[in-house]
């Protein structure tokens, strides 16, 4: 039986600022909520040690999860089926056959939009739900939406 291997593509290299932003924005909220809590309201003192502690996960989260999520997240498209690998601390691989391609949507949030990247999310009739490849390039989504939509159109099937 031959092994599942790695899909072949990697998400754009641009895509680890992009995920470091977003870490480093939502920690600043988190420990500026924790300087403000901490003199505003009895019920909840937060000592100083604590936002300290906060603020180091927080780089730590910002610096470290954009490296290991960039080595894991891959992506393929064969002429038979769209691949793709996540993960942080699981590893997800998932095949979706072209036969089973319901749609092929193409996303652009203000920040991937930033850095010049898009997410491509193929939906398919399987109860797991979409396939979602965050972090390409904008025109390499763009060209991939409109690959996938030919081929799926191509292929024999009604996608349930």
């Amino acid at each position: 039986m031959p092994e599942l291997r790695e899909p072949s593509h990697r998400v754009s290299p641009r895509a680890r600022l992009m995920w470091a932003t977003a870490a480093a924005a939502e920690g600043v909220v988190l420990v500026a909520v924790l300087v403000v809590a901490g003199p505003v309201t009895d019920w909840l003192p937060v000592p100083w040690w604590a936002v300290a502690l906060a603020a180091v996960a927080v780089l730590a989260y910002a610096v470290g999860m954009p490296v290991w999520r960039y080595r894991v997240h891959r992506w393929e498209v064969t002429a038979t089926a769209v691949y793709t690998q996540t993960g942080w601390w699981v590893r997800e691989r998932r095949i979706a056959p072209m036969s089973r391609i319901q749609t092929v949507d193409h996303a652009e949030g203000a920040l991937a939009r930033l850095f010049g990247l898009a997410t491509v999310t193929v939906t398919t009739a399987s109860a797991a739900g979409a396939l979602e490849i965050v972090g390409l390039p904008r025109d390499r989504a763009l060209a991939l939406v409109d690959e996938l939509a030919v081929q799926a159109d191509t292929v024999a099937g009604d996608a349930t």
